[in-house]
């Protein structure tokens, strides 16, 4: 990472925060943030992310094995930095329609519905959003807070702990953040303004424009009336970032990804899109390989007969098992698994799925069915706990693994993570074999995963399994052969790959955005 002079000492000031808010959700506030998290860092600040309240099935686990909205993870990474709870203190997981499992800083406090997240939970939140925004502010020069959504839902205003209530109580100053690229940009800008209190309008120090495609010169007369008719500076308008390759958090790019399939490609992946799909950037570097196409498939019409058939992690495993029963995604998975040469995978709640049965005792699942039949492709037996699994892992490829690599390439370790609350067994050993003999946390060593013996069908807890490089691409050139095809035995690192991501972001913001004035927004000179 590259960095720059410092522009002044950390004893010159404290904690300076800046918070980004939008006009609306998906308009960029999270890689904005990102962006400007590298951009702190490369300048010689020490500089932290901050989201007070998420909501996010794509999460993250930190080092200490707590669970976290997965942009802050990123940004973190961006920062390079370790990141902790107290950068997300409180994630929403959704579990079902208007009812979530809300998680406290990295563990999970209770599932609730909305109306009492809203009436019992929130009024008591100020505590816990500014003790660990404090903490940071103590051990950073700058943090960089997100909000969610938009500061002008007005039957949120009164209980909210995540824009302009949060920047009061932290006394920052707001960036607002438009997307052009869905039109009506100017009236969502002004719209929002008039909105808020007046004491929320004074803190809106300047307007980012998003998306932009196009001639700027065209753009320039409706800037121009923006500052005259509001009085705050456009500090910037953003190109449209095309290939982005920072990992998402919101499962809505999927629909963009589903019309953005790689065609003509030797080896054919489809992902099965349930509705409570999570941790779906695991399959982000197999998009990445060359010779890789991977579809995002919600009905037996789309799943064709690829090569590969993924069932994803989800939040609810019973529920979404269902879906995809009554799509009739279970008769087109077992038609479409008729080749020698075709694998069947599950990662997560995929894995569980894959088992003989699923057993909820304890109601931890939001389906209102204790148990169900699962699709039978491997001898294990899923139950669900009320404790949650959050953790990560390093290790090595179980001996007499099943995992159809091509030969020549060594695969020496592994590393992942799981966020599971269940406990997967196999019942009948005879036809199957582990997968990896990982170490935990705690020092313990045990066999992860199972699959069988002729490695067409496989399972593993491993969200992360796809981001080892040698173990991907192995994996790959193993279904090459399988296909008469000759190995690439040629990869990418996608640690590499990220950290290529941060930096063209960040140059795309300082080449766009008027970084002086945010400084000097911030109160640094």
């Amino acid at each position: 990472m590259e960095k720059s002079k410092s522009h002044v000492s950390k004893k010159d000031f404290i904690g300076a925060v800046l918070m980004l808010q939008g006009t609306a959700s998906d308009v960029g506030k999270s890689i904005v943030t990102t962006a400007l998290c590298r951009i702190f860092t490369q300048d010689g600040y020490g500089t932290a992310p901050y989201k007070s309240q998420n909501m996010a099935l794509n999460s993250y686990v930190t080092e200490d094995g707590k669970e976290i909205g997965r942009a802050q993870g990123v940004q973190a990474e961006a920062c390079g930095i370790k990141a902790t709870t107290d950068m997300n203190p409180i994630l929403i997981k959704p579990v079902k329609d208007m009812f979530s499992q809300i998680v406290v800083h990295g563990e999970p406090y209770q599932q609730m519905s909305a109306s009492d997240y809203r009436e019992h939970f929130l009024p008591r939140a100020k505590d816990t959003v500014m003790d660990a925004l404090n903490r940071l502010r103590d051990q950073y020069d700058i943090v960089v807070m997100e909000g969610a959504g938009s500061p002008a839902e007005i039957n949120l205003k009164n209980n909210d702990i995540v824009n302009m209530n949060l920047a009061g109580w932290a006394d920052a100053p707001v960036l607002l953040i438009a997307d052009i690229d869905r039109g009506g940009v100017f009236a969502f800008i002004v719209g929002t303004l008039e909105l808020l209190e007046s004491h929320e309008r004074q803190r809106v120090k300047g307007f980012i424009i998003n998306k932009f495609r196009g001639d700027i010169k065209l753009l320039e007369p409706g800037l121009t009336w923006l500052t005259e008719r509001t009085g705050i500076p456009v500090l910037g308008v953003l190109p449209f970032i095309e290939e982005l390759k920072i990992e998402a958090e919101d499962s809505v790019v999927l629909d963009t990804l589903r019309h953005k399939v790689a065609n003509h490609r030797d080896i054919d992946i489809a992902v099965i899109q349930y509705p409570r799909i999570s941790n779906f950037t695991d399959f982000d570097p197999l998009r990445e390989e060359k010779d890789v196409s991977v579809r995002y498939v919600k009905s037996a019409s789309e799943l064709g007969s690829p090569d590969v058939i993924i069932l994803p992690g989800t939040k609810d495993t019973i529920g979404d098992l269902e879906y995809l029963r009554m799509q009739g995604l279970d008769d087109g998975i077992a038609g479409a698994i008729e080749s020698e040469t075709q694998q069947l995978v599950g990662i997560c709640g995929g894995y569980q799925m894959l088992g003989e049965m699923l057993i909820d005792p304890f109601s931890v699942e939001a389906s209102e069915s204790r148990s169900a039949e699962g699709l039978a492709y491997l001898p294990v037996t899923t139950t669900f706990l009320k404790e949650k699994t959050t953790v990560r892992v390093h290790g090595t490829l179980a001996l007499g693994h099943s995992l159809r690599l091509e030969a020549k390439q060594e695969v020496t370790s592994i590393e992942g993570y799981e966020i599971h609350m269940g406990e997967t067994d196999c019942s009948n050993k005879n036809n199957v074999t582990p997968l990896f003999q990982i170490e935990r946390i705690t020092g313990e060593h045990v066999h992860e995963g199972w699959g069988t013996l002729d490695g067409a069908t496989w399972g593993t807890y491993l969200h992360g399994v796809f981001h080892n490089d040698t173990l991907r691409r192995s994996w790959l050139d193993g279904i090459r052969v399988k296909k008469g095809l000759k190995p690439f035995r040629q990869t990418y690192s996608s640690n590499m790959l990220k950290e290529q991501e941060f930096d063209r972001i960040a140059e795309v913001v300082r080449n766009h955005v008027d970084m002086e004035q945010i400084y000097a927004i911030m109160g640094i000179k």
